[in-house]
C-alpha cells in the first residue's frame, strides 16, 4: 500500500522569555519600592530631631523621623521632582528647600545645575548648607534666606522647625518675602514650588509680571486648607490660559489619605496635590 508523503512541520526558532508587559513591570517595581520603604520607615520614623542619617549613599541631619522619610519617599524613591533636559547645565528654583533633600536630589541628577533655594527658617537654611557641604554637593547652589509670596516684603511666619511652618498672621519671626518674578530674568528650566499655600499668589503676579513663561515647567503643590478658600480651579485656569499643560498626582495613601475612595467630605481634614505643569 502506498505510504503519504512524508509532512515536515517547520520549527519554531528558539525564543527566550516572553517580554514582561509595561503595567507589569510598573507593578513589580511598585512592589519593590514598597518593601524598601517599609524598612526605611521602621529606621527613621523614631529618629529623633537633629539626628544624623544614612539615606542610601548620602549622610543627612533630619529635622525629625517622619519629615525625614516622607521627603526621602517623595524625593529619591517616588521621584516627584525628577525631570528630563538637554541642557547639561540647567536652572532649577526651588521654592520651599526645608532641610535640602529636593536640592540633593536635583544635584543628583544633575550634577552642573545651578539651585536657588528659598527657604524663610533660618535654623532650615542652616541645614540645608550643612547637608549640602557634609554631601560635597553645595557647587552651584545659592540659598536665599526669604520665602516667595505675591509680593516684596515682610510677613510673619510660623516655624513648627520641620516641614510645616508658613506665612500665618499669628507667626512669632518676621521673614523676608520676594517675589519669583523677581528671578524669572532669563529660562528657567524647573521651578518646585512648595510654599505652604502661597503658591496662586505667587503665579498670579508672575502672570501679572509677564514672566511666567520664562519657566520651562513646574511642580507645585497645591495646599487645600481645610476650611479655606478652594483655589486649585483659579491655579489650573491661570497654567492653561498661560500656555502651559498640566497632570495631577494626589500622592499615595500614606501621604494623603483623604483623597481615596470611598469619598466623603471632612470638613477638619486638609489634603494635598502634586500639579506638574509644561510649557507647550
Amino acid at each position: 500500500m502506498p505510504q503519504p508523503d512524508a509532512i515536515t512541520i517547520p520549527q519554531t526558532p528558539a525564543q527566550g522569555p516572553a517580554p514582561v508587559p509595561h503595567h507589569l513591570r510598573h507593578q513589580q517595581e511598585r512592589r519593590r519600592q514598597d518593601r524598601h520603604l517599609a524598612a526605611m520607615s521602621r529606621r527613621l520614623w523614631e529618629k529623633p530631631a537633629g539626628a544624623v542619617v544614612k539615606l542610601g549613599d548620602l549622610r543627612v541631619r533630619i529635622t525629625d523621623g517622619p519629615n525625614a522619610y516622607m521627603q526621602y519617599k517623595d524625593v529619591f524613591v517616588r521621584g516627584i521632582y525628577r525631570f528630563t533636559t538637554d541642557n547639561p547645565e540647567p536652572l532649577i528654583i526651588d521654592g520651599g528647600g526645608n532641610m535640602g533633600l529636593s536640592i540633593l536630589g536635583f544635584k543628583r541628577d544633575h550634577p552642573r545645575a545651578r539651585v536657588l533655594a528659598f527657604e524663610p527658617d533660618v535654623a532650615l537654611c542652616s541645614l540645608i548648607r550643612e547637608n549640602l557641604e557634609r554631601n560635597g554637593l553645595a557647587d552651584g547652589v545659592e540659598i536665599i534666606e526669604a520665602g516667595l509670596a505675591g509680593s516684596r516684603g515682610t510677613l510673619s511666619f510660623a516655624s513648627d522647625g520641620s516641614a510645616g511652618g508658613q506665612i500665618s498672621a499669628g507667626g512669632t519671626q518676621a521673614i523676608r518675602v520676594e517675589p519669583l518674578s523677581a528671578w524669572l530674568d532669563r529660562n528657567v528650566d524647573f521651578v518646585k514650588l512648595n510654599i505652604e499655600g502661597q503658591e496662586l499668589d505667587v503665579l498670579a503676579e508672575c502672570e501679572a509680571s509677564g514672566k511666567l513663561r520664562q519657566v520651562e515647567r513646574f511642580v507645585i503643590e497645591y495646599h487645600g486648607w481645610a476650611g479655606g478658600p478652594q483655589k486649585l480651579g483659579d491655579l489650573l485656569n491661570l497654567l492653561d490660559r498661560n500656555g502651559y499643560r498640566y497632570l495631577l498626582h494626589d500622592f499615595d495613601a500614606e501621604t494623603c489619605g483623604v483623597t481615596k475612595p470611598p469619598f466623603r467630605h471632612r470638613p477638619h481634614a486638609d489634603w494635598f496635590c502634586l500639579v506638574f505643569a509644561q510649557r507647550i
